[in-house]
């Protein structure tokens, strides 16, 4: 009788957790209310009037200069920045109250996870109890057989409700992880958004300066005008004639490193200021951790150029040895007098990590083969001739490689990520090993330098 009562204690229990579990999880709220709709015609006529003021803005860059046309040009510059930073604060808004919902979903779906664990666990050590009965314990315990096989084929009934139990759990587990993806994707959106709205604020700040300047001028004379031009002007110059730091390979003038940056971001649609930044990255870290030269293709040992520093496994044997040698020799280079990068600091890498990386954009040579078929014709070459060392060849491969690693939605989460991938082969994590978000936001502050520099040349 105990037996019989058990065996329906069990079935309610599985048929209520059966309820429990596959209940519909609610993940967002019903259909946007008149706020939310009132707030997306906002948006949607925002959007109109930027493309608005974007027009006006370029087609007053594209005319005869003058106090007036460079006046309105800034307002136009300010309309846009001001709608621009109405437009993203509606969806960090919008965005923040998705998160909100994500994060109950989660925790719903997490809470649904671990009462199904409790209960499939109940019912284990349950089953476990009737498993330990012996036929002989059966009969001793003066039971026909009749009863006892009609309690095993409830028995096997239970087992297959806690199979169901089983999958049923794993489906709420795999509901869960694509919540968390989104989510994820959610504070990427948010960030993005925030980081536009801060960018934007530099610019009204920048272009009220600039036009409080040529509104005094108005009020004097032509000739003042004339100095504020000559003084831009002067400006200009200085930033296309300074020096562009390359690693491994002679430095050109900024000018000439933005020609070839906006040649590569034609051809792939990645922004030329990070190109530029990461390839000035790139620089910094030739100059804290100098360049090696390999004297032993067969084990890629070799020594610091400038050092004489020995260094066992410089370049990685033979998976870079040989294409090393292949590609000096297409060059007609001499492999023991070309520069490559030295292996990383203990800094950068807990473990031990090989260099190897040749010229500005620091491919190892097994990664340039790959990428030559497709370097050498967007420069007017034959894969052949690639030459890693080369600048333009060398700005049009970090353009093609952030391509392939998302950079070209042009959004800050989607750089930053890719110029860590870049760095170390995985997206930015804080506590990562080796450690790389600071690569990461080292790129994103040094293109919004670069940017303001090409923004400024636009203009001029």
């Amino acid at each position: 009788m105990k037996r019989i009562i058990f065996f329906s204690y069990l079935s309610i229990l599985v048929l209520t957790l059966y309820i429990n579990i596959s209940a519909p999880v609610v993940v967002y709220a019903q259909t946007a209310n008149e706020q939310e709709a009132k707030l997306k015609a906002e948006y949607d006529q925002l959007q109109v009037e930027i493309v608005k003021w974007q027009e006006i803005l370029v087609d007053t860059q594209t005319k005869a200069k003058g106090i007036q046309g460079d006046i309105t040009g800034l307002n136009a510059k300010i309309k846009e920045a001001e709608l621009t930073i109405k437009a993203k604060n509606i969806a960090i808004s919008q965005i923040g109250k998705q998160i909100e919902q994500k994060n109950k979903t989660i925790t719903v779906l997490e809470a649904k996870v671990n009462r199904g664990k409790e209960s499939l666990a109940q019912l284990i050590r349950k089953t476990d109890q009737i498993d330990s009965y012996t036929l002989p314990e059966v009969l001793l315990a003066g039971r026909n057989l009749s009863d006892f096989f009609q309690d095993l084929d409830s028995f096997n009934s239970i087992h297959r409700s806690m199979e169901e139990h089983f999958n049923m759990i794993q489906e709420v587990k795999a509901s869960t992880e694509k919540e968390k993806k989104d989510l994820d994707t959610k504070k990427n959106q948010e960030a993005d958004a925030k980081y536009v709205v801060e960018t934007k604020k530099k610019t009204i700040s920048a272009s009220q300066k600039e036009k409080t300047q040529l509104l005094t001028v108005t009020k004097k004379e032509e000739k003042a005008y004339k100095d504020v031009l000559a003084e831009r002007q002067a400006r200009a110059s200085a930033i296309r004639a300074a020096l562009f730091r390359l690693r491994d390979t002679e430095g050109i003038n900024f000018g000439q490193a933005l020609e070839y940056a906006t040649n590569a971001s034609r051809a792939t649609g990645v922004r030329a200021a990070l190109i530029l930044a990461i390839l000035t990255q790139e620089s910094d870290l030739g100059k804290n951790q100098g360049s090696c030269l390999i004297t032993n293709l067969d084990n890629g040992d070799g020594v610091g150029k400038n050092t004489g520093t020995a260094f066992e496994r410089i370049m990685s044997a033979p998976r870079d040895t040989v294409p090393f040698k292949d590609i000096t020799g297409r060059l007609g280079i001499d492999w023991k007098i070309q520069a490559i990068s030295c292996p990383p600091a203990k800094k950068f890498f807990s473990g031990r990590g090989f260099g190897g990386g040749m010229g500005p954009s620091q491919f190892i040579p097994s990664t340039w083969e790959l990428f030559k078929p497709r370097i050498g014709p967007a420069v007017g070459v034959s894969a052949d001739q690639a030459d890693p060392w080369n600048p333009l060849h060398a700005f049009t491969a970090t353009a093609i490689y952030m391509e392939d690693l998302g950079a070209v939605s042009g959004s800050y989460s989607a750089e930053r990520n890719a110029a860590c991938r870049y760095y170390s082969g995985a997206p930015c994590k804080p506590g990562r090993v080796p450690a790389n978000v600071f690569y990461g936001d080292e790129v994103m502050k040094k293109a919004e330098q670069i940017q303001t520099n090409i923004d400024f040349l636009k203009g001029v």
